[in-house]
């Protein structure tokens, strides 16, 4: 070592581990240092930093913490002083799953792991730790309470002059169930799989008496929960059977050959956008149209419009304490028997069916016509109909695109409750974008200039 010449020791630098790289490089080239993104690195920030002011999950923060959430808050047992597991805070999932539905996002698994990788739904957890189980129950949950929540921001929004109700656009658009279409069956079939799934129940019982240490205490009862759904849903399957075979008696064909979902007994086979048919549900929305606001909302398990006009009109009507002037409908809605239902509420503004004879002027009454029957054809015969009737498709249109695009394309829960809960969460995500851009000051938000940053004030 000592007889080394000295250019033998220092003739290169030592590589250290984890060092970024160094480019080789010929005499008298630069030598410089490349990046090494490969490299571990660990930065201490709160979660507080992670967001900008005037980011999405802050303004449905800022609603989250001024709604009245007292319904949310009734099925909490755990109190101060008391026993038992501390739950999470409704402002947490529910937060969660309004950020979640502007997003996209339908799923409670995704949504879970959304809350361990992406800063906006970490920002909103805190800390908390949140698993889809939770997430899922909860929205199965709060129907009631969401639709509490939909009249107080409709309430607030007319009490600010944002929402005037002239008119009101309605109009339905169906979405896929959650349900094959391979798990509808006809009566026979159905009772087979119910005396199958009765069946399954008694041979677990016998199993877990016989080896009590085959299976743990967890999988025992996961195995008779998933038996017990399953005849549960069967049994609904089959008490819906009635129903549809009187539908298929109405329609001319023959009531034996109605079919209901094992999966999901309240989907129904619809005719959807493209011409196909599939399980569905068919959603319902009621938008104020010049503030695009949504102000009634349900779902029903038919396919057709024609009977959902005057219990939504008595549904807003109900939520805002008062009657819209004008209601716009597409012509699947105009029944005779609804129009006269809603003549002292409203004006209904639907086209009306061109007859079989080209001679004959549809806007005239005839005979036989009821007072509002006769009102609304000669109404959509009269120029002023021609400017307010067009405001229908611009605004449920719109509405429904909006919808779709936030991921109200099928559905991921089952049951007419379930869906209805999926579908005020989309109003209340859509209604909330709308609170943001025209009262802001209701979300404790305040714009300064045009194109500026939101500030939380």
């Amino acid at each position: 070592m000592a007889n080394e010449p000295q250019s033998a020791l220092f003739n290169e630098e030592p590589e250290l581990t984890g060092a970024p790289p160094v480019k080789a490089a010929a005499p008298g080239v630069a030598r410089v240092l490349l990046p090494n993104r490969a490299q571990m690195e660990l930065r201490a920030s709160d979660l507080e930093s992670l967001l900008p002011e005037g980011h999405r999950a802050r303004i449905v923060w800022a609603y989250v913490e001024r709604a009245d959430l007292r319904a949310m808050y009734a099925g909490i047992k755990a109190v101060a002083g008391g026993s038992g597991r501390t739950p999470i805070a409704p402002e947490i999932l529910f937060a969660l799953w309004l950020y979640a539905t502007l997003e996209g996002v339908g799923s409670a698994r995704a949504l879970a792991r959304l809350t361990q990788d992406h800063d906006a739904y970490r920002w909103m957890c805190g800390g908390v730790q949140v698993n889809y189980h939770t997430l899922s129950d909860f929205r199965a949950a709060q129907g009631a309470a969401l639709d509490g929540l939909l009249t107080d921001g409709v309430a607030a929004l007319l009490a600010v002059g944002a929402v005037k109700l002239k008119r009101v656009a309605q109009d339905g658009m169906r979405v896929r169930a959650s349900a094959g279409a391979s798990s509808f069956r006809r009566r026979g079939s159905l009772e087979r799989c119910l005396d199958e799934a009765r069946a399954q129940v008694e041979s677990l019982k016998r199993q877990i008496e016989d080896d009590p240490g085959a299976l743990t205490r967890r999988q025992q009862a996961a195995r008779a929960r998933a038996i017990r759904e399953r005849e549960e849903r069967i049994d609904q399957a089959v008490q819906r059977l009635p129903e549809l075979a009187k539908l298929k008696a109405k329609q001319g064909k023959k009531p034996e050959d109605a079919r209901v979902s094992t999966t999901d007994a309240e989907a129904t086979v619809m005719k959807m956008g493209d011409g196909g048919f599939r399980p569905a549900y068919n959603a319902q929305y009621a938008t104020d149209t010049e503030s695009q606001v949504i102000v009634g909302v349900e779902v029903v398990t038919v396919g057709s419009d024609m009977g959902q006009l005057a219990p939504m009109v008595e549904q807003v009507t109900d939520r805002c304490g008062e009657s819209p002037g004008h209601w716009l409908v597409d012509g699947g809605y105009p029944a005779h028997e609804q129009l006269d239902a809603v003549a002292k509420q409203t004006e209904v503004y639907a086209p009306v069916p061109k007859p079989k004879d080209p001679s004959t002027d549809p806007h005239v009454a005839k005979p036989g016509d009821s007072a509002a029957v006769a009102a609304w054809r000669q109404r959509m015969g009269t120029a002023a109909a021609k400017q307010i009737y067009p405001e229908r498709a611009a605004t449920a249109e719109c509405v429904n695109a909006l919808a779709r695009e936030r991921g109200l394309t099928r559905l991921r829960v089952r049951g007419q409750a379930k869906v209805r809960g999926v579908l005020l969460l989309h109003a209340l995500a859509h209604n909330l974008m709308r609170t943001f851009t025209l009262a802001p000051e209701l979300l404790g938000l305040r714009i300064a200039a045009p194109n500026a940053a939101v500030i939380t004030t």
